[in-house]
Parts: C-alpha cells; structure tokens; sequence
C-alpha cells in the first residue's frame, strides 16, 4: 500500500463544504457505487460469505460510520486485504460446517470491532506509525498471491481439489486443462477488460470504471451462453454443464440475509485467533488508508486517525451482528473518490445510499452476474497487490528491506497472516540489533530539544528506527513550536520507516501553518537507491 505523493494534487482554499458542494459529493458518491457494487459481491464470494454480506458492509460504512468518524474522503467497505482471514474463519471456526462457520465469524468480527473501539479510545490511532512498510507490503502481496490462487479456479469453471494456497497455486495447471470453455470466456473477458481499460487514454472511456465494464460484457455473455437455465453442451467432444450454479445467488430480501452471530467459539483458541487477525490487520490497513487518502485530499485536511478508529470499530460490531463483513477505509475506492470530485463525508453517504437502492429495487439484474466475472476480478484484484514491483521497490530501499518483505510474503503464504506480520517484524528488529543497536535504543528514543519560542531543534542520538517512532513523533507533533528541525547528525541509524513517518508528518504540519525541518541526514550513508531507504552510520 504506496502512500501517494504530496504534489498528486494541488491545494485547494475554497470552502470543500460550500452551498452546492453536495452534487459533486453526490456525483462522486454515485460514481463510486459502480466501482463498489462488484468488488462488494466478488469480496462476499470470495470470504466465504453470503454475496450480499458485503454490500450490507458498505451500506453501513456509507450511512452511518460517516457521520462517527473524521477522515472526510475516505470510503468504508469490505476489502480485498481480509478475504484471506474471512475465509479461513469461516472454514476453520466452523470445523467443515461452513454455516456454523460463517456464523461464528460474525462473533469474531463483533469483538474484533469492540476491540478497535477500545484501541480508539485508549488513542491507538497512531498504531499504523509502528508497522514496518516492507512488513505490509509483504502481506498485502501474500494476500495477493492467495487471492489469484483462488479465484482463478473460479474463473475458468473448476472446482479445484486442494484447499491450501501452496497447492491451489500447484492445481492451476490443471484446471487450464479441464476449464468449462463457456465460463473461461466470460472470465477471460472480465479480466481482459481490468487490464486493458486502464490503458485506454480517451478521457471518456477512462471516466467509466474499468469493473462496471467487465459486468456488463459479462452479462451480456451469460444470457447468450444462457445460463439462467441448466444445460448440456459439447465441444471437442467433450461435454460440459452450465446453469444457474455459475451465476450470483441473492437473498429473496434484504430482511431475510440478516444473520445473527454465534458466540459459542469466541473463548476458544481459534475465536482468538480470529479476532487478533481481524482487529490487526484491519485497522493498519484502515489506518494506512486514512493516511494515503489525507495525502490525496485537495484540502490538506489531518484526519483524527483515533476517532476514525473508533468509526469503524462501531461500524465493525455492527457488521457482524447483522451478517456483513468487516469494513476499513479501503484505499481505491478512496481514491476514486478524491479523482471524481468528492468534497466531504457526503460522498460516503451517498455511496452507501446508491448500493441500498439498487439493491433494494434491482436484485434480478445481480442475479444475473456470472461468478467468473467477480472471481476475475478479484483475480486482478490480486495481481496487482502481487505484482513483482513491489519486491523491487523493497529492493532499491535496501536490501535488509527485501528481506523482511520475503521473510514476510512466506510467512503469511506459507502458514497465516500473522505469523508472516510476526516474523517480519521480528527480522527488521534482528537487523537492528546485528547493526549495533541496544535493546533499550529500539524502544526510547534518546532526544535532545534546544532554543526556545516558535523556533526549536530537537537532536536524535542513537537510532530513530520503527519501534521508536510512536513516541518519537508524539514528543515531536506535541512541541509547541512553529518550526522544528529535526538533527539528525549525531545519530547512529534512522530507518526507512521512519523517514516515512517524517514525510507524512512534514505535510501534516502545513495544513497547521507548521514547519518541520529535517537536517543531518546526509552525515549518515543511505543502504539503498530510494531517496528515503534507511541511513546509517559506518565506523
């Protein structure tokens, strides 16, 4: 998850909520529906969930987290990034009964949810400042990873034998070889069309969203391959069966999908389990999203990153208690959002409002989705997360960086999220300690602060490196000072993370008339091409 530069858009100094703001929110919002309304379903499918458990997620994040929260152009939705974790709850608090498993993870997510309230509360907001960026970026691409090896099966009209990622990978060979070729086709196109679109140049071509495409040429396929009604074909001699089984199954009514939890496994080790990967790894990527969206925003606007936590903490107790997957700030829908205009929180709302609307009054039109089409694009969803750019992009921050995103990537693909999330960070604090480190440099940061008045230095000894920064930044961001330069001159090592954390923080201070200054680094010697990989110092 690349956080976006600062010159991506200029600042504005209007007035982002003046009369008439609402129809750019209300374009926006509706714009962001039709991007939202098939990765919503194609999440569900994926997760193990009822396809309409994830558009009951953005309709709650869309109309009633807006108004909790103070993140103005972030979008709250299922994400991609949870599949993984959703699912496994699934299949394993469910021990083989995939109903009770579904149920029982609307537990772990109820809890999970009260949990991130709790985090909020306690001021857990910077939680997202501690995590490495080469450990996120490492269980994003497993998580990709994953998806692909998933989903393609979906695409093409196979059901695979194999249930672990490692082996649905091994099985793809296979399944190439006994696609349904009618399915494969509406997948094919689906996913064609992902890749393709992007590239197209046409202003107007590129205002419609690439996935909204792939489901109507989708459809469009279903009905003249009917499959609305089971059916025989041959080809090649061979013979296949196509039905209602490929398409998108929806509840008779809104009213009737409502699920309550089970909370007979909570206590249980597995419950546990669950909910810790739920409440970590859905609030750093929220967090993270919040901040990358804060880089977008047009306003400069500083979000309350606890408060934003606390928003989607009641957001997620809500989800589960009704049968809806867990929801975050998902960063692309955020994103489209700020490029098609949205202004405040509006654009959420309406979001929210579109997806209830249409589903409410058009169910016939989903129910005629072909499931190839959503597994493509989840399919695409996870190539991009996956994509081999990010493995060079940890590699020209420095090589120690390249090794804990792998060290990562094979912990999360290999065994689970957190074990992957767990070994990186343990790896990057290793490095630290074999780099001359003392056990208490990689929690206190050693901080000097000099002058007095609007004007202060503060000089950092020892290492500034990512166990540190929390602390670091508060004494920093709560220095009553107008301008701060920060010394770095004497210290012995400042760590790609928290470069990271001091860009985010440079552009934080000037929506507040404040400066931040940083000095010194070039008296230690960068490890890597990147102009914020880690420097250190050598005797």
């Amino acid at each position: 998850m690349s956080t976006p530069t600062d010159s991506a858009h200029a600042r504005r100094t209007d007035d982002p909520a003046a009369p008439g703001s609402w129809k750019d929110d209300l374009l926006s919002g509706f714009l962001v529906f039709l991007i939202a309304l098939p990765l919503c379903l194609g999440i569900s499918m994926a997760s193990g969930f009822p396809a309409i458990a994830g558009i009951f997620t953005a309709v709650i994040g869309g109309l009633l987290t807006t108004w909790m929260g103070s993140a103005p152009l972030t979008i709250k939705g299922p994400a991609a990034g949870l599949i993984v974790i959703a699912l496994g709850a699934v299949t394993e608090l469910g021990h083989g009964d995939l109903s009770l498993g579904y149920h029982r993870a609307l537990a772990a997510i109820v809890v999970a949810g009260a949990l991130q309230v709790a985090m909020a509360l306690l001021r857990a907001g910077s939680l997202g400042d501690f995590f490495p960026a080469s450990v996120v970026h490492g269980m994003l691409a497993a998580i990709g990873v994953i998806i692909f090896g998933k989903q393609v099966h979906v695409m093409l009209g196979v059901r695979p034998t194999a249930t672990e990622p490692l082996h649905l990978l091994s099985e793809i060979p296979r399944s190439i070889a006994h696609m349904n070729p009618e399915i494969a086709l509406i997948g094919a196109s689906a996913l064609g069309l992902m890749f393709a679109l992007p590239l197209v140049k046409n202003r107007w071509v590129r205002r419609v969203p690439a996935p909204l495409i792939a489901l109507a040429v989708s459809v469009a396929l279903g009905r003249w391959f009917d499959l609305e009604h089971a059916h025989h074909y041959q080809l090649q001699a061979h013979d296949y069966t196509v039905g209602p089984a490929f398409l998108l199954q929806l509840p008779g009514s809104l009213v009737s999908a409502v699920t309550r939890p089970d909370f007979s496994g909570i206590l249980s080790g597995l419950g546990f389990k669950y909910v810790v990967m739920f409440t970590l790894v859905g609030s750093i990527e929220s967090l993270l999203s919040a901040k990358a969206v804060d880089t977008l925003d047009p306003w400069r606007r500083r979000s309350d990153l606890d408060k934003d936590l606390l928003a989607t903490g009641i957001g997620n107790m809500l989800c589960g208690l009704v049968g809806a997957l867990p929801m975050i700030s998902e960063i692309v829908r955020s994103s489209a959002n700020v490029n098609n205009g949205g202004r405040t929180r509006r654009a959420n709302f309406f979001h929210g409002g579109f997806l209830l609307l249409f589903v409410g009054a058009a169910p016939w039109l989903l129910a005629r989705i072909p499931l190839a089409a959503l597994a493509a694009m989840l399919v695409y969803t996870g190539a991009r997360l996956a994509s081999p750019k990010e493995f060079a992009r940890s590699l020209q921050v420095g090589p120690e960086q390249a090794l804990i995103f792998g060290v990562t990537f094979v912990g999360t693909l290999g065994v689970d999220i957190l074990v992957g999330v767990a070994a990186g960070i343990l790896v990057k604090a290793v490095v630290h300690t074999l780099a001359g480190l003392r056990l208490r440099q990689l929690f206190v940061p050693e901080m000097s602060v000099q002058g007095e008045g609007d004007e202060l230095t503060v000089r950092v000894l020892g290492a500034a490196v990512f166990t540190n920064i929390v602390s670091m930044r508060r004494r920093i961001d709560g220095l009553a000072a107008r301008r701060v330069t920060l010394d770095f001159s004497q210290a012995q090592l400042v760590d790609h993370t928290v470069l990271e954390r001091l860009a985010e923080m440079r552009s934080a201070w000037i929506t507040e008339n404040r400066e931040l200054v940083v000095v010194g680094l070039n008296a230690l010697r960068p490890v890597g091409r990147h102009p914020l990989a880690a420097r250190r110092r050598y005797a």
